[in-house]
């Protein structure tokens, strides 16, 4: 992978006369769509129009409009010399020298980064993806050979449907690695390796799921700036919101019942319902042909294993039971890290606090790193987004001795204390909406 060092940052920050100069206030006033500039190791660039081409999405840039995105910029982007060809063509000044320095933490931050590096802890065991990619395979050549040799009795077609699902969650834990261009030195192999993974094997759009989860990265349980904590008045979360919300009077359901009805709607429907729905929107709106072309292989594929033993209607039905049970799996594993921890209004914090106030850790075992795709190493991977998920183990003492030093908070539960803390946290937020509504109206 390529790296950047601190070293070469500090080269990054050798200013030109020629520019005018900013102080961080005058940068913060230019946050609007049509007026965009963002703070990247103190030099300012106008990316209005840029943000529109951005490959990661126009929002993320809206996103840090008007602030320092320094940290940002260093965890996603592995090309670093790449980028960096665009952005001399946006650079339009630099910050103040007294305002210049990044503070302790953030460098603090990027020797910790620099480190990791040196380590070898972003580097890739190639057989670690290659035997990912095989297991996934074969576990769905399993569920589809279930049906041709024994039938398609209600046994049958239970574990047949365990098995598609099962293929079908490990292959999203994969997609999410290489989608965050973990696994090759080469933008566009891992982009073709995302189509083939996300595309043809589980039926997503790569688009679609770049657009959602960098914006989700960049500023985790912000909400209005994180589509997964922003759930069109399905939910409210966290401390602050419920109470914003009833003050205004906004939403329409019984929230304070919401960790009830919870079990009847996220789990079973993100998948069968909303995010079929969101891919759709999003194909038909971007015009992305060649993504909506890549997902029509999982379809023909589907038709020639699965829909031949049912018929259309029974092939539907069975494709939605399987998607049904990916749903719960992959909704429990991706929640328990950040529903219960803090969800509110943009603080403008710190790339490291804000990382670590907005996800959790889950112990770690060989079967818990399989189920969750390592996702349970959730605050190393919000760390460092661009980490092979197989080396989030290692990094974790350095990681929870950086959180020691700054004084944030590093947190980590068993398996099933995650599963109840969403049940939890989602009851509170109910319960803070109910009290601000009946004062409300007191």
């Amino acid at each position: 992978m390529a790296t950047t060092s601190l070293a070469a940052v500090t080269t990054e920050n050798t200013h030109s006369n020629r520019k005018p100069t900013y102080t961080r206030a005058e940068v913060a006033l230019h946050n609007k769509r049509d007026d965009l500039w963002i703070i990247i190791y103190g030099r300012v660039y106008n990316v209005t129009k840029w943000a529109y081409k951005h490959p990661g999405g126009k929002e993320i840039m809206q996103n840090y409009g008007g602030e320092d995105a320094s940290l940002a910029f260093e965890s996603f982007h592995n090309n670093k010399k790449f980028v960096r060809g665009h952005m001399a063509k946006l650079y339009i000044g630099d910050i103040v020298e007294e305002e210049r320095e990044l503070s302790e933490m953030c460098k603090d931050f990027l020797r910790l980064r620099e480190d990791m590096i040196q380590k070898g802890f972003f580097k890739v065991n190639p057989w670690y993806y290659i035997i990912f990619l095989t297991h996934i395979v074969l576990i769905e050549v399993l569920g589809v050979l279930i049906l041709w040799r024994y039938g398609t009795g209600w046994w049958q077609l239970l574990l047949s449907g365990i098995c598609i699902a099962t293929s079908q969650t490990q292959a999203g834990f994969l997609q999410h690695d290489i989608g965050h261009r973990s696994v090759a030195n080469s933008t566009r192999v891992n982009r073709f390796f995302h189509d083939v993974v996300f595309n043809f094997i589980k039926g997503g759009c790569c688009n679609w799921w770049n657009y959602r989860h960098y914006k989700h990265h960049a500023k985790p349980n912000v909400y209005k700036k994180d589509p997964d904590i922003t759930l069109a008045y399905l939910y409210v979360l966290g401390k602050n919101i419920p109470v914003q919300m009833a003050k205004k009077g906004l939403g329409f359901l019984p929230y304070n019942q919401q960790h009830k009805y919870f079990f009847l709607t996220m789990p079973p429907l993100l998948f069968p319902v909303y995010f079929h729905y969101d891919i759709m929107n999003y194909l038909i709106r971007n015009k992305d042909w060649w993504d909506a072309l890549w997902m029509t292989t999982f379809f023909i594929r589907w038709y020639y294993c699965i829909q031949t033993l049912f018929g259309f209607w029974g092939s539907f039905l069975f494709y939605f039971f399987a998607r049904f049970l990916e749903s719960h799996w992959f909704t429990w594993v991706t929640q328990m890290n950040h529903i219960p921890m803090e969800i509110d209004f943009d603080k403008k914090r710190e790339w490291p606090e804000l990382q670590t106030v907005g996800t959790c850790n889950v112990e770690s075992s060989w079967f818990l790193d399989w189920f969750t795709g390592h996702l349970n190493f959730q605050i190393e991977h919000h760390f460092f987004p661009t980490m092979p998920g197989h080396n989030f183990y290692k990094a974790q003492p350095y990681v929870r001795e950086f959180c020691k030093k700054h004084g944030l908070e590093y947190i980590q539960k068993p398996l099933f204390t995650a599963f109840r803390d969403v049940v939890r946290s989602m009851k509170e937020s109910g319960e803070l909406w109910l009290e601000t509504k009946k004062l409300k109206h007191d």
